[in-house]
């Protein structure tokens, strides 16, 4: 299972978490049953390029996403493309999946959703 995380850079589990989802500079991806680990660069419509990141993370394979906050638009996207999405991460990657794998992290819902961009 692939499981995303918004990142400021290229240091893998390393690498911080970018807290403005959206404008992250790359995803970092990983496979919980592999272990690989893949960075993706932001070439989203946020970035100057094209589409969603949403639409990203679904061409990727990734069924979890995990993130400081998100707007609604975001959780609406993520949940009609299928894939779960966690709120609350900080610190590295490897702190986020900790957290995620030790149920810290809220399920993203529309309650739970940045309703600016100070997340």
């Amino acid at each position: 299972m692939k499981i995303s995380i918004p990142t400021m850079g290229d240091r893998g589990m390393e690498e911080a978490i970018c807290q403005h989802f959206g404008r992250a500079p790359t995803f970092t991806i990983i496979d919980v049953d592999s272990g690989d680990i893949k960075v993706l660069p932001n070439v989203s419509e946020h970035m100057g390029g094209k589409g969603l990141p949403t639409e990203i993370m679904f061409a990727e394979g990734v069924k979890v996403m995990i993130v400081g906050g998100l707007g609604p638009k975001a959780v609406q996207a993520f949940n009609q493309a299928g894939i779960e999405v966690f709120v609350g991460a900080a610190g590295t990657v490897k702190d986020a999946v900790d957290d995620w794998r030790a149920k810290m992290l809220a399920r993203a819902d529309l309650d739970n959703a940045c309703s600016d961009h100070k997340h």
